[in-house]
């Protein structure tokens, strides 16, 4: 259900439906979409494309028009609910790059010693 969620919200932020000027000229991605166990809420992941655009504005425009994206999602869905829709953040790009960032610390780290013990 996550799957057709994000495909369905996707589709609705990329048609520019939203009459919202926070999101406009915003692109937006949905990295994944969390149905809590019963199906009733949908944690929503979101980051702005290529890190443009103020993520706490994003998020309050997004939760703006929340009522709008479950009519939407309604009408795309077949199952009994349509789930409310929590927007947050997604920092797992960031702390990727904090990662890479602390891996080539320490690669760049091992090869100066390495030099340095040749030498």
């Amino acid at each position: 259900m996550g799957e057709v969620v994000r495909h369905a919200l996707a589709e609705t932020l990329a048609r520019g439906d939203v009459r919202d000027p926070d999101l406009s000229g915003v692109a937006i991605t949905i990295t994944e979409v969390r149905p809590s166990s019963d199906l009733k809420v949908a944690t929503v992941f979101v980051t702005p494309l290529g890190g443009q655009g103020d993520i706490k504005v994003i998020l309050k425009a997004l939760k703006r028009a929340k009522g709008y994206f479950r009519s939407e999602l309604g009408q795309a869905m077949t199952s009994k609910f349509t789930p409310d829709l929590k927007f947050v953040a997604d920092d797992a790009f960031d702390r990727g790059a904090r990662l890479n960032a602390l891996l080539d610390a320490v690669a760049n780290e091992q090869s100066d010693e390495g030099a340095s013990d040749g030498a």
